[in-house]
């Protein structure tokens, strides 16, 4: 038998649907991994016992494995609640906290036979697309362990590209699926809003920036893990197409987004793969100016930040604690007043109209899934790109927003490897339940470029 952990998880599934292979035997090789590289990249955090673990896989085998999943193992991000396990967001505010409750997605997972290892590694409160925190430090990219596996999913991320597990849930404000797997040499769906559940209680309307989705090593376990997360078989038996798919390419939107070198090159080269299994690939002018953009995005997110996070703020032992950005978040969503909302809301409204022309005559948009490639690792964030000043801590993620403010279909595909042998990511956009169109897009260029099995080498 293959090692498991080179198998994909729909391949995971089937061994041990078939008695070919025991849910302990891939519980036995994911902590055989853990225990190798973990310590080197820290994907993992809030670990449970192994023995614990163990025990848990072998009851499954003796029970019989249930449910689309299986019994494999998987890592929660350290935003999202399961039951009995910690969920720090990364703050000291938080730490100790056991989630009495598991999210919806989760407990979607949960009951498809997921057994949950422990938590997966973010920034604090899931700011900025840099996994560091003041709890349990950094997280490195497989390939380059120094450097930044990106955020907030950065540790579901960094484990999938590491062996450790097939498949992990993340979660996509601005990014957070899409740039870490870029930089990982993953894959990451932010699915159209709606199609997976968020946490339940609080607003239904006016906070819709974020939403729950899949990551993993390959189109088809993508598609695996969104169907356990949406609760819906619309997602299986991909079939990989590309043919007549037309793609517009917006490159560095018109000149606008500064880029470091390479990124461009690179995401040109990962078009041309597509070109060759079907899609049509054409350069577009961007049809809004990136100010209009990013003005709505940066008060649309500050203003959901504030409501999310005031009494935090509003306490001054927990203000105290809280990361210098979600200060500035928070202070700046309390300003705003009912107009400013609206002005943000209208410019919203133009780039959506605009983005239905658009896809009038493309299927699906094209962007680079980050600016920069991965930085080190003790760096905050990077204070310029080409020579561009950031003037604030998120402004160097500005390529990702364009589907986050819309709510939009967004996946990030391998773009393959720079110069500096370091990975980047190509995000393919689509119109509103694109999703499985994107995901057969993905697969058709997977099949054709397998760029995850371009695995790092860790713990040898």
């Amino acid at each position: 038998m293959t090692d498991p952990l080179n198998m994909a998880a729909r391949d995971q599934v089937a061994a041990i649907l078939s008695s070919k292979l025991s849910v302990e035997r891939v519980m036995e090789a994911s902590l055989e991994r853990i225990t190798a590289v973990n310590g080197r990249i820290n994907a993992i955090v809030s670990q449970r016992d192994a023995d614990d673990l163990l025990a848990e896989a072998r009851a499954v085998d003796q029970a019989g494995p249930m449910g689309a999943l299986a019994g494999l193992p998987t890592a929660i991000k350290d935003l999202a609640d399961a039951e009995g396990l910690p969920n720090s967001q990364g703050s000291p505010i938080f730490a100790g906290q056991i989630s009495q409750v598991d999210d919806p997605h989760v407990a979607r997972m949960r009951a498809a036979g997921a057994i949950f290892i422990g938590k997966t590694n973010v920034p604090e409160f899931g700011l900025g697309s840099h996994s560091y925190n003041p709890l349990f430090g950094v997280t490195g990219t497989p390939y380059a362990p120094h450097l930044s596996a990106g955020g907030s999913s950065g540790g579901a991320a960094a484990a999938l590209a590491s062996g450790m597990m097939a498949i992990a849930d993340g979660s996509d404000m601005m990014g957070s699926l899409r740039n870490p797997a870029g930089w990982c040499n993953v894959y990451g769906l932010r699915p159209t809003h709606g199609v997976v559940p968020g946490a339940e209680g609080g607003d239904l309307y006016l906070h819709k920036l974020s939403t729950r989705g899949p990551m993993a090593r390959d189109p088809g376990d993508l598609a695996l893990l969104l169907s356990v997360m949406a609760a819906t078989d619309a997602f299986e038996n991909l079939d990989p197409h590309a043919d007549g798919l037309r793609i517009g390419w917006l490159g560095d939107w018109g000149g606008a987004l500064a880029m470091e070198p390479g990124i461009l090159t690179l995401c040109v080269g990962a078009l041309g793969d597509l070109e060759r299994v079907g899609a049509a690939v054409s350069p577009i002018e961007p049809p809004v100016s990136r100010d209009v953009l990013w003005q709505a995005w940066t008060d649309l997110r500050s203003f959901t930040i504030a409501a999310e996070s005031r009494d935090l703020y509003v306490d001054p032992v927990t203000r105290a604690q809280l990361k210098p950005e979600a200060v500035w978040e928070i202070k700046r969503g309390l300003a705003m007043t009912a107009m400013d909302v609206h002005e943000a809301s209208l410019k919203r409204a133009d780039w959506s109209r605009a983005a239905s022309t658009l896809f009038e005559s493309y299927d699906v948009l094209a962007l680079p899934s980050a600016q920069v490639w991965p930085f080190p690792v003790e760096m905050h964030w990077p204070g310029e790109i080409a020579g561009q000043k950031m003037d604030t801590y998120h402004h160097w993620m500005e390529v990702v927003i364009p589907a986050s403010l819309l709510g939009l279909p967004a996946i990030c595909v391998p773009a393959g490897f720079g110069e500096n042998d370091l990975p980047m990511g190509l995000q393919l956009i689509g119109r509103p339940g694109a999703d499985r169109m994107l995901l057969e897009l993905a697969e058709a260029y997977h099949q054709a470029t397998e760029w995850p099995s371009a695995r790092p080498i860790l713990g040898d």
